[in-house]
């Protein structure tokens, strides 16, 4: 068996973190999710305006848009579904094999809509009917604004990858969301075995600005690198207590199915570590790693896979706080330092949302 096989084998779903119209229609896409073990795809603005700028896939479906007047905006919202609603089609025979827990695609709400929860229920619910397709999930990010709208996306039965997520303290606020949601939905009398939703913590991000932080003060030595792993072993420790919990229960008694933690922005920063870190060091059963193709191929080239499942997160917790306690020695202030990156998360998706919208928009003309 191959790295990204064995890797599935231990319970890690990977998923594919790209999407273009060229993966579709050379069938890119579909040989990859045999070659690479992937059974899930998710997408996000930047991913959507590098594939629309860097193709002329997309030529053909833009000239006859501007034959009929189309505007910047309905154009882009018809690329980005119609590019999501095809890779839903591409998986939805691992969709159906997993029992509805893979074979899922992603598209976000416009980014600009991070802080207006009744703007992301309203997309939510356009996109999931536009794209109608069941294997669908909706990301809507984890701002403070945004986890009423999960609850409501939930419990009006649309699938949700929560994004954006980067503390440990949001993190338990998503899963409440999501919790308060899976109950409106059996409240509601639907049928919840169906209803998916991940939560995407991101990872090397946090390195990056600790890192950065550290080395400012001279106080790097032996800190850097940690602090990422860690906290993504921690939100783990808090999904598995969640599975013990009665409220859980009492949804799972209903048909329900776990959020399940998904590992993003897994592309090592650093050239100093190892390519495959953010892969290696988070093997756990009931995870999503979601990985761009070069960090896939270089799993599947050099990664540590073993024989018969392995796991990397258990029996780590203690280590993890332990971590945290000498960053919080060293003068690093965690919830300082994921403030910061979800605020730099949501602009950086609003100015590729923009370029996408500029780069249609002279297509268009």
């Amino acid at each position: 068996m191959s790295a990204l096989h064995l890797l599935s084998a231990a319970g890690v779903s990977v998923w594919l973190d790209d999407l273009s119209r060229e993966r579709i229609e050379s069938g890119s896409l579909e040989e990859d999710i045999h070659a690479l073990s992937i059974v899930g795809v998710t997408t996000n603005p930047s991913i959507f305006q590098a594939a629309v700028s860097g193709s002329s896939q997309y030529d053909y479906l833009l000239s006859t848009m501007a034959a009929r007047g189309a505007s910047a905006e309905a154009a882009v919202r018809e690329l980005t579904t119609a590019d999501v609603r095809d890779a839903c089609d591409i998986l939805h025979h691992v969709y159906q094999r997993s029992h509805g827990v893979d074979g899922r695609v992603s598209i976000e709400v416009d980014p600009r809509l991070a802080h207006d929860s009744i703007g992301t229920i309203e997309q939510a619910r356009a996109l999931w009917d536009e794209v109608g397709r069941e294997n669908l999930m909706i990301k809507i990010p984890a701002t403070v604004e945004g986890l009423p709208a999960i609850t409501t996306a939930l419990t009006e039965g649309i699938s949700v990858n929560v994004t954006l997520i980067f503390s440990l303290a949001r993190y338990r606020a998503v899963v409440d969301a999501f919790l308060s949601g899976l109950e409106g939905a059996v409240a509601a009398g639907r049928d919840v075995s169906r209803l998916g939703s991940v939560a995407s913590f991101f990872v090397s991000r946090v390195d990056t600005e600790v890192d950065k932080r550290l080395r400012s003060t001279g106080q790097d030595s032996g800190l850097c690198g940690i602090a990422a792993i860690a906290n993504a072993r921690l939100a783990y420790e808090h999904h598995e207590h969640v599975l013990t919990t009665q409220r859980w229960a009492t949804l799972a008694a209903h048909g329900a199915r776990p959020q399940r933690p998904l590992w993003a922005s897994t592309s090592v920063k650093d050239p100093a570590y190892p390519d495959t870190m953010y892969v290696d060091e988070l093997v756990a059963p009931g995870v999503v790693n979601t990985m761009p193709e070069a960090t896939l191929r270089a799993f599947q080239d050099h990664g540590e896979a073993h024989e018969g499942g392995w796991n990397t997160i258990e029996g780590t917790y203690h280590e993890a706080q332990s971590a945290f306690s000498h960053l919080e020695k060293a003068g690093i202030d965690m919830a300082d330092v994921t403030a910061q990156l979800e605020r730099e998360g949501v602009e950086k998706f609003i100015a590729s949302w923009e370029d996408l919208l500029a780069t249609v928009g002279k297509a268009l003309a």
